[in-house]
C-alpha cells in the first residue's frame, strides 16, 4: 500500500514516518512542507499523479492558534482552502484521504466528553478554519471521507507544552499554569500508531483519539514536573501554580473542556490506547535517551 503524508515536518508527521518507515506493508511517500506546500495546488497534484498513493494522510496544518487571530487568510488558506482542493483531487483520482482535525472545533460548553456527532461551535480562527477544512473534506468525499480529530499534542520533535514545560522548569524557581481548561494529552507517536491502523482497516466517518484519561494545563504540567525530576531534567524543586484562564490573557480564546469520547474509534480499530501519563513518561525518558 503507497501512502503519501502532508505536512511530515510536524509532529504527527514526524511520527507517522517513525511508524510506517518499517512498516513491511507500507511504502511511505512522507514531505514536510519545504517539499510540499498544500497550497500549492499545481505541485500537489502532480505528486498525487507522479505516486499514485492508495492513501493520503493530511498532516499538514497552520497550529498557530494565537498567531492565526492576526492572520485568518494564511489560518484559512492552509487549514480549509487547501484541505478543500486536496479533497477535490483525491476524489477524482480515487485515492483516499484521511484528515486530521482538531478539538478545538469545539465551544467547550459540554459538562461530558464530546462524540463525532455533537455540535462543533469554535470559539478562535484555528478552530473556525479546521472546521471548515473538516466540511469540505465531507462534502467532497461523502462516504468515502476519514477525519480523525486529536488534541493536546506532543512529540520529541517539534514545539509543544511538554518540551516548554522542561525548558522554563530548568531555568526558573516556578511556573503558572492554567487549571480550568480540561483536556486529553496526545503522544504523537500513539496517534500515529491509531492512524496507521485506520488506514489499513480502511474506516470512514469522523472518529476522536487522544490518549487515555483527563487533565487541566496545571495537572499535565504538575505531571511533567514529578518526571522530569525522576529523570534528571530538573534538579531543584520547582513550585508549579495553578491560575485561571482569566489571569493569563490570550487573543485566541480556548475551550474549557475538549475532552472527547474515543470509544467508536477503539471498536473500530481494536485497539484502545493508554494512560496519558503512562505515554508522557515513555516520551520524556526517550527524549533524555537521544
Amino acid at each position: 500500500m503507497k501512502v503519501l503524508v502532508t505536512g511530515a515536518g510536524g509532529q504527527v508527521g514526524w511520527e507517522l514516518q517513525r511508524r510506517m518507515d518499517s512498516d513491511p506493508d507500507i511504502e511511505l511517500f512522507a514531505y514536510p512542507r519545504t517539499e510540499l506546500d498544500i497550497t500549492d495546488y499545481k505541485a500537489v497534484r502532480q505528486k498525487l499523479e507522479d505516486i499514485k498513493p492508495d492513501w493520503v494522510i493530511n498532516a499538514a496544518a497552520y497550529t498557530a492558534v494565537e498567531k492565526a487571530e492576526e492572520d485568518e487568510a494564511k489560518a484559512h488558506q492552509i487549514n480549509a482552502e487547501a484541505v478543500g482542493k486536496l479533497a477535490e483531487m483525491v476524489k477524482e483520482l480515487g485515492i483516499r484521504l484521511l484528515h486530521i482535525s482538531t478539538d478545538y472545533v469545539f465551544d467547550g460548553d459540554s459538562s461530558s466528553s464530546y462524540i463525532p456527532t455533537d455540535d462543533t461551535n469554535p470559539l478562535n480562527i484555528y478552530g473556525k478554519s479546521k472546521l471548515i477544512g473538516e466540511l469540505q473534506v465531507m462534502h467532497a468525499l461523502e462516504d468515502d471521507a476519514l477525519v480523525i480529530r486529536t488534541g493536546w499534542v506532543y512529540s520529541r520533535h517539534g514545539h509543544n507544552f511538554v518540551k516548554t514545560m522542561v525548558k522554563l522548569m530548568q531555568d526558573r524557581d516556578s511556573v503558572s499554569v492554567i487549571d480550568d481548561q480540561v483536556g486529553s494529552p496526545t503522544w504523537a507517536n500513539e496517534f500515529a500508531r491509531v492512524i496507521a491502523i485506520a488506514v489499513k482497516k480502511d474506516l470512514r466517518g469522523i472518529y476522536h483519539w487522544t490518549d487515555a484519561g483527563v487533565a487541566s494545563w496545571y495537572d499535565f504540567a504538575h505531571a511533567i514536573h514529578g518526571m522530569a525530576r525522576h529523570l534528571g531534567y530538573v534538579n531543584g524543586k520547582v513550585s508549579v501554580k495553578a491560575i485561571s484562564s482569566e489571569e493569563y490573557k490570550t487573543k485566541a480564546k480556548r475551550p474549557r473542556n475538549t475532552v472527547m469520547c474515543k470509544r467508536s474509534i477503539r471498536e473500530a480499530t481494536g485497539y484502545r490506547g493508554h494512560h496519558w501519563r503512562d505515554t508522557l513518561y515513555k516520551m520524556m525518558k526517550e527524549l533524555k535517551d537521544v
